[in-house]
């Protein structure tokens, strides 16, 4: 098999997701990482090699090789008919093209400016309004300064609808970050129109302060909020069913709890269950599917494996698949499950990837089987979905791939 070089120069200061800005880890990530250029299933020793009885074959393509992009973290495609795909690139740029193979330009839809980008810091995920044909509204989750993250509205602009207005930026929330890791950073509309944030423990080893389990402020969670109605001073409302909104001392925008890096969910657009891939410490990462009030665990729990001296699993919900931290897999990505129409042989299944290995897999919707469809070399970043539910995924050397059926 030949091998080419890439260079991933952010790979060591960006160890995204993982512990390894914990500062208790003992992985060091490589300034270069070899990637093979066939990209079929390769079978090896590794405790997340998954059943091969009836392995899937893919080869990665670069969906886009006319364009290039600088560490690009998250990709969306708004429901507007307009077949554009819009990429967040981690310094604080959005950038914008023609859903087109042979697309050679893009346009700077939004730029944020000087924002803070330490460590896992930047522009981290975004998301259009479902009704953002007609309103124009988007969102993004990102960093102005190391101390906070910040989720905001804003609209497009009304002298150019293909771009953002810069100025027209709605706070909506403003989450204290101890840390500059473990941010989280994913946004996503539910089928029920509400928005859902990602939000990291705050960063540092262990969640010493037990943040995740403490629902008075808003790390380690997945939030919920309505941002067609404003409640009081607020920009957005509670939805009434929010699991903690009649208890008065905890926050009412929590929908589950428990979590120490979410960094990428998503939903499916068939069952409507959303899925998170959680980062884990030093020994396991897990896939969580998300329920109103749910508490997954972190920091009792790793995993399914006890991780703090309160080991009472009463309560608590144990991820649907989980794998160790062996032969290079150190950072889950959590992906999508499969909707697009290219790839037959994936339909239904959740893909999703590991940063530092570069491996992707396909996992049945009830976790009994899990499949590895490519061993890329790439730190994968993100996975993202055109209008046409095809999957794509952001990789750390700049550019967007997709899959092809061998």
């Amino acid at each position: 098999m030949k091998y080419f070089r890439i260079l991933i120069l952010a790979a060591a200061s960006f160890y995204l997701l993982s512990c390894a800005d914990d500062g208790v880890a003992d992985v060091e990530v490589p300034s270069e990482m070899e990637e093979p250029q066939d990209q079929d299933v390769e079978e090896e020793e590794n405790d997340n090699d998954g059943q091969n009885d009836d392995e899937v074959m893919l080869s990665q393509v670069n969906a886009f090789p006319n364009l290039s992009f600088s560490q690009p973290l998250d990709l969306q495609s708004p429901n507007d008919d307009s077949n554009r795909i819009y990429i967040a690139e981690k310094q604080g740029t959005i950038k914008v093209f023609d859903n087109n193979p042979e697309a050679s330009t893009t346009e700077t839809f939004l730029d944020l400016g000087s924002i803070s980008t330490d460590s896992e810091q930047g522009l981290l995920g975004f998301a259009f309004h479902p009704n953002f044909n007609s309103n124009g509204f988007f969102y993004i989750y990102y960093t102005p300064v190391s101390s906070v993250a910040r989720v905001c509205r804003f609209r497009i602009s009304e002298s150019d609808s293909g771009l953002a207005d810069p100025s027209s930026e709605t706070l909506l929330l403003e989450i204290p970050q101890p840390e500059t890791n473990h941010n989280g950073g994913q946004l996503a509309f539910g089928p029920d129109g509400y928005l859902y944030i990602a939000v990291g423990d705050g960063g540092g080893a262990g969640d010493t302060d037990g943040n995740a389990q403490n629902r008075t402020n808003l790390l380690g969670n997945i939030l919920r909020i309505d941002v067609d109605n404003i409640q009081g001073d607020l920009n957005y409302s509670i939805p009434a069913d929010n699991p903690f909104v009649d208890e008065p001392d905890l926050r009412s925008e929590i929908f589950a709890y428990g979590f120490r890096n979410p960094w990428r969910m998503s939903f499916d657009t068939q069952t409507d269950k959303l899925w998170v891939g959680d980062v884990g410490q030093n020994k396991i990462e897990e896939i969580d599917i998300i329920e109103l009030g749910g508490n997954y665990g972190w920091n009792f729990y790793e995993g399914t494996e006890c991780f703090s001296g309160d080991c009472n699993d009463s309560g608590l919900i144990d991820p649907i698949f989980e794998y160790q931290q062996s032969s290079g897999d150190r950072s889950i990505t959590g992906g999508y499950v499969y909707r697009g129409t290219e790839n037959p042989s994936i339909i239904g299944k959740y893909i999703y990837g590991d940063f530092v290995s570069g491996r992707i897999w396909a996992l049945d919707e009830d976790g009994s089987t899990n499949r590895q469809l490519a061993e890329t070399g790439l730190g994968i970043v993100s996975f993202g979905t055109d209008a046409d539910q095809e999957l794509y995924f952001c990789a750390f050397d700049g550019n967007i791939y997709k899959f092809e059926e061998n």
